[in-house]
């Protein structure tokens, strides 16, 4: 199993962080609507960014790390200006 940290832009322009260990079926959970209560009517949502993790552990670090990060370091991290 391999553990990824992704970026998602929501259709209201807003990011969304989190982890899986299947990237493919946790985007289309999403888009389904059966993903976080947070990208639930924001879709469609676009990948921006994902990151190979270690670990579980490892991809939830780097998560709270993205998350504490500032807007404008998000988008730097995922090459959107």
């Amino acid at each position: 199993m391999s553990w990824v940290c992704y970026l998602l832009r929501c259709a209201d322009d807003t990011l969304y962080c989190g982890i899986s260990n299947d990237l493919g079926k946790r985007l289309a959970a999403h888009n389904a609507g059966e993903g976080a209560k947070y990208t639930r009517g924001r879709t469609p949502l676009q990948l921006v960014y994902a990151e190979p993790c270690a670990d579980k552990s490892a991809a939830l670090k780097r998560e709270l790390k993205i998350k504490r990060m500032p807007r404008g370091d998000k988008l730097a991290l995922c090459g959107v200006k």
